[in-house]
């Protein structure tokens, strides 16, 4: 599995992190000390816990194996040579090999997190507005709040 496939799916999943932060993330935006990054424009960095810390890890290996002055975390071939991040079709189909994509990752820990929490909370933390997340809960329905139609 390549670094950025295991970081992209993981920071997605668990993080509800979109391929837009993560190709903006820059290597001066990683706290090693306090295992966290800074995401996009969250008002607070996000922690990493231990399979998090990992893939980016790996993703920090493969970009000194390529031995870049790109400051992005993601680097690739084109970007290598380039100060630019990666591009928007590279991340779209970064995790085509797992049958997965950054949205339906991201969407899936937006959901969850909406439906356990309120959602100007997940808005509050992920620097986002609260009436955009609540389309997320269309299609949510919580089976305990029904009326019994019996």
């Amino acid at each position: 599995m390549h670094p950025h496939e295991a970081f992209v799916g993981i920071m997605a999943l668990l993080h509800a992190a979109s391929s837009s932060e993560l190709r903006q993330l820059r290597v001066d935006d990683v706290d090693e000390h306090d295992r966290s990054i800074r995401l996009g424009e969250r008002p607070h960095p996000v922690p990493l816990d231990p399979v998090s810390a990992t893939a980016l890890a790996g993703c920090l290996r493969h970009r000194e194996s390529l031995a870049t002055l790109n400051p992005h975390v993601i680097v690739t071939k084109v970007t290598k040579p380039r100060q630019t991040p990666a591009s928007m079709t590279y991340m779209s189909h970064v995790l085509d090999p797992a049958g997965a994509a950054i949205k339906r990752l991201r969407c899936t820990r937006l959901l969850d997190m909406i439906v356990s929490l309120d959602p100007k909370i997940v808005a509050e933390a992920l620097g986002m507005n609260a009436g955009g997340l609540v389309s997320y809960l269309a299609d949510s329905v919580d089976a305990g709040r029904l009326a019994d139609w019996a």
